[in-house]
C-alpha cells in the first residue's frame, strides 16, 4: 500500500488538540485520585470505609476503562479514529458533569464505571493518529508532546481542587473542558493511512483476529506487561501514600498533593524518554533505561520504612517515581507501531487501557500478599517485583519498532 497525505510537524493542529485532548482525559481520570478522601468523608463514610469504598471506586474505573478500550478500540478501526475521539469524549464530559452529583456511595460507583469506559478512547486514538499522520522520524516525538502536555492535567486538577477547595465544582470543570475540546476536534482530519484501507475492503477491528494467531496475541500481551509498573507506582504506591506513610511513622501524607508530584515527574520522563529513544534510535533501549530508574525509586520508597522519612521525602520519592514511571510514551507509542493499520486503534486503544484495568488485580495481589505475610509494607514491595518482572520479560522478548514501516496490514 502506498499513500499520499499531507506531511505534518510536531506541533501540528492533529498533534496539539490530541495533546489538549489528552490533558482533559487526565485531569478528569485523576481527579478521583486527588479527591478521594475528601468526597468520600463528605458521603459521612467511617475511614475505614473511605478506604475500603475508595479501592473499590478506582477498580470499577478502571474496569470501566477495560471495557471502554475495547469498545473504542474497535470503534477506531470499523468507523475511524475521529469517531472515537467524539464519541469517548461527550461521554465521559457527560458522566464527570453527573458525578458532581452524586450523592450515595453506588451514584459514585456508577459515574466513574461511565466516565472510565468514556475515557478509555482519548489517548490512543490520539497517538494512533499522530502516528499515522506524522513522518516515521518524527511520530515517537509527537506521542511525547501529546503525553507531556497530557501528564499536566493532573497537575492542574491538583491546583484547581487547591484554589475551589470543592470536589464537586471540580468535577463540573473537568466535563466542561471535554464539552469545550469538541470544537477544536471538529478541524482535525482524518488519517490518510487509515482511509486508504478503508476504501480497500479490508477487515478491520477485529477481535477474532487479534487473538486467532498465537504470535499476534503473544505481541499484544506483551504490550500489556510492558505497561504495568506505571500503574504499580501510580495506583499503588502513589494513590495510597497516605496508607504507607503511616506505615513508614510518616504522619500527614496527602495522596492529592502526592499524585501531583508525581505527575510532574511524569511530564519530564515522557520528555525524557522521548527524546531519548529519538536520540538511540531505539524505543527498547531507552524503556530498559527508565525501568531502571523507577525500580531505584521503588526501592527508595521502600527504603523510608527502614531509615525513617518525612513528607517531603516521601513528596520527592513520589516525583521520582513518577519521572521513572515515564516510559508510558514508549509502550503506547509501540503498541501503535506493532500492529498493522486494520487492527492499529484496536491495539492502540485497548493496550493501555487493559493496562489501567488490570489496577484492580494488582490491588487484590497487594491484598493477598499482605494478607499471607501479615505486613502491608512487605505485600507492597513484592507486588512491585511481580510486577517489573513482567514488564522485564515482555519487553526483552518484543521486537524494536523504532522507525517501523506502519504502512502495513495484519493478514
Amino acid at each position: 500500500m502506498t499513500t499520499m497525505q499531507k506531511q505534518y510537524g510536531v506541533f501540528s493542529l492533529p498533534v496539539i488538540v490530541g495533546a489538549l485532548g489528552f490533558f482533559v482525559d487526565v485531569f478528569d481520570l485523576l481527579l478521583f485520585s486527588i479527591i478521594r478522601k475528601p468526597s468520600l468523608e463528605s458521603l459521612h463514610l467511617s475511614p475505614e470505609d473511605v478506604l475500603s469504598k475508595g479501592e473499590l471506586i478506582i477498580s470499577v474505573q478502571m474496569i470501566g476503562l477495560t471495557l471502554g478500550g475495547i469498545i473504542w478500540g474497535i470503534m477506531g478501526d470499523k468507523k475511524g479514529r475521529l469517531s472515537v475521539l467524539f464519541g469517548s469524549i461527550i461521554l465521559y464530559s457527560l458522566a464527570n458533569i453527573a458525578n458532581g452529583m452524586v450523592q450515595t456511595v453506588p451514584q459514585y460507583v456508577l459515574m466513574r464505571f461511565l466516565a472510565g469506559v468514556g475515557l478509555a478512547g482519548e489517548l490512543g486514538a490520539s497517538i494512533t493518529l499522530v502516528s499515522e499522520m506524522l513522518p516515521k522520524e518524527k511520530r515517537g516525538l509527537g506521542a511525547t508532546v501529546i503525553t507531556v502536555v497530557g501528564v499536566c492535567g493532573a497537575i492542574v486538577a491538583y491546583f484547581v481542587y487547591q484554589y475551589f477547595a470543592d470536589w464537586r465544582l471540580c468535577f463540573y470543570i473537568g466535563g466542561g473542558m471535554g464539552l469545550v475540546l469538541l470544537v477544536l476536534r471538529a478541524n482535525v482530519m482524518e488519517s490518510g493511512m487509515y482511509a486508504e484501507v478503508k476504501n480497500a475492503g479490508i477487515t478491520r477491528g477485529s477481535l477474532v483476529m487479534l487473538f486467532n494467531k498465537k504470535e499476534r496475541a503473544l505481541r499484544y500481551l506483551k504490550g500489556v506487561l510492558i505497561g504495568l509498573p506505571v500503574w504499580y507506582a501510580i495506583g499503588i504506591l502513589v494513590t495510597f501514600s497516605d496508607k504507607f506513610g503511616r506505615e513508614f511513622g510518616i504522619e500527614g501524607v496527602n495522596p492529592g498533593q502526592a499524585i501531583m508530584y508525581q505527575y510532574i515527574g511524569i511530564g519530564l520522563g515522557d520528555l525524557s524518554a522521548g527524546l531519548l529513544s529519538n536520540f538511540l534510535k531505539s524505543r527498547k533501549k531507552a524503556l530498559y533505561t527508565f525501568f531502571c530508574i523507577l525500580s531505584l525509586f521503588i526501592i527508595l520508597y521502600f527504603m523510608q520504612g527502614v531509615n525513617g522519612g518525612t513528607q517531603e521525602g516521601m513528596y520527592l520519592v513520589c516525583t521520582g517515581l513518577g519521572f521513572g514511571a515515564g516510559f508510558s510514551v514508549l509502550y503506547i507509542t509501540m503498541s501503535a507501531e506493532q500492529f498493522g493499520t486494520n487492527l492499529r486503534a484496536s491495539t492502540a486503544i485497548s493496550i493501555p487501557n487493559v493496562v489501567r484495568g488490570i489496577l484492580p488485580l494488582i490491588i487484590l495481589l497487594h491484598r493477598g500478599l499482605r494478607t499471607v505475610t501479615g505486613n502491608y509494607i512487605t505485600g507492597g514491595w513484592l507486588t512491585g517485583i511481580v510486577i517489573m518482572a513482567l514488564a522485564v520479560w515482555a519487553a526483552y522478548h518484543t521486537k524494536e519498532s523504532f522507525g517501523k514501516d506502519m504502512n502495513f496490514i495484519e493478514e
